[in-house]
């Protein structure tokens, strides 16, 4: 499934870069040996050219020196489509089944990583640990839109609007509720890129009516930027360190 081919890909902290499918996936690992039967692991996306970025570098030490491995996978500008999604799972297989990493992964979603990560994890909610996000997109109305999107789901405008609860995270958390799955976010209340009202907000709204666990914590005057807060947040790295174990 996976080969070590002659690829290349710049990581925040030295780790293993391979393909799936020829696609370029990423592992890196702990510090030191876990001595868990099946390690532990971090699931970033979008792992996109210069993505995991060197901003990222604070976080991945952190997870490595805790005992997590740190992976991710390139599945292009998938935004959540369904072709993402089951390129997702091939990855999800290849690194549980293939090498050893835990069966329930922590999430990480940054930016449009939301809507990948999201719609994988709905439709796989026993595959999931924790869901950390650092201002991410959770709304395809939002971002990128019906139209962008459309094209890229391989539907019209008006079929993507019109099946909403297969594509849209907002719109079908009830999976990842019952599975009780904590989430946290990070985003900033002067986002006008992924716009924090119906993303994060929205979906912390419909999350706890749902009866799930989540926590928003909202940075005042800050938007869709490099601040070091967001990629340097100690309560985001401890809530995926904690529900690892």
């Amino acid at each position: 499934m996976s080969s070590k081919e002659a690829i290349t890909k710049q990581l925040p902290i030295p780790g293993e870069v391979f393909s799936i499918e020829g696609h370029i996936a990423f592992l890196i690992l702990p510090q030191q040996k876990n001595s868990a039967k099946a390690r532990p692991w971090v699931w970033y996306a979008p792992t996109l050219p210069g993505l995991p970025g060197p901003e990222e570098q604070w976080m991945c030490e952190k997870f490595q020196a805790a005992g997590l491995c740190i992976a991710g996978m390139d599945v292009g500008e998938s935004w959540g489509s369904p072709q993402g999604r089951a390129l997702f799972s091939l990855f999800y297989r290849e690194l549980v089944q293939q090498r050893g990493l835990a069966p329930q992964a922590c999430l990480l979603a940054r930016s449009r990583g939301g809507l990948m990560l999201y719609n994988w994890a709905v439709e796989h909610p026993s595959s999931v640990a924790c869901i950390a996000g650092i201002y991410p997109v959770c709304n395809i109305s939002s971002n990128p839109g019906f139209k962008k999107a459309a094209d890229i789901y391989c539907l019209k405008e008006e079929e993507l609007m019109a099946r909403l609860a297969e594509h849209n995270p907002i719109d079908r958390l009830g999976p990842l509720a019952k599975a009780h799955v904590p989430i946290f976010h990070i985003h900033g209340d002067s986002d006008t890129v992924v716009p924090l009202e119906t993303n994060s907000a929205e979906l912390a709204r419909r999350y706890k009516e749902s009866g799930g666990e989540m926590t928003l914590r909202v940075i005042k005057g800050k938007g869709h930027d490099m601040w070091p807060g967001w990629f340097q947040c100690q309560e985001l790295v401890d809530f995926v360190i904690a529900h690892s174990r």
